[in-house]
């Protein structure tokens, strides 16, 4: 959930202002972000699955973040061109509201109250 609550307010630091310091500060909340996103993201799908099978999970996880990752940079330069930076930025939150939602309907309940 911090990488999610960073990746949002990078993007929201980015809708602030195209002076330097927006993109410096929105750079580095990113990086924030996706480390903290992606560390925990490999985590949690290792913990789902047997000892033998992990290698493979790993495997098909990355291939899957990494691909996706590539369409996205690929695809949020063409919505630059087309449509502007704070398009750009907009929509970066929809995957953002996606994942925290999957987040939040698979995190299990302690002690009666939902996480």
């Amino acid at each position: 959930m911090a990488g999610l609550a960073l990746t949002g307010l990078s993007a929201a630091v980015g809708l602030g202002g195209t002076e330097v310091m927006h993109f410096d500060g929105s750079l580095i909340l990113l990086g924030l972000g996706w480390n903290f996103g992606f560390l925990g993201a490999s985590a949690l799908v290792l913990e789902c699955h047997r000892p033998e099978e992990k290698t493979r999970v790993q495997s098909l996880n990355d291939f899957i973040v990494f691909g996706v990752m590539a369409i996205g940079s690929f695809s949020s330069g063409g919505l630059l061109s087309v449509y502007g930076w704070n398009t750009v930025l907009w929509v970066s939150f929809l995957p953002l509201v996606l994942a925290a939602v999957a987040l939040a309907l698979t995190v299990p309940k302690y002690k009666g109250l939902s996480v």
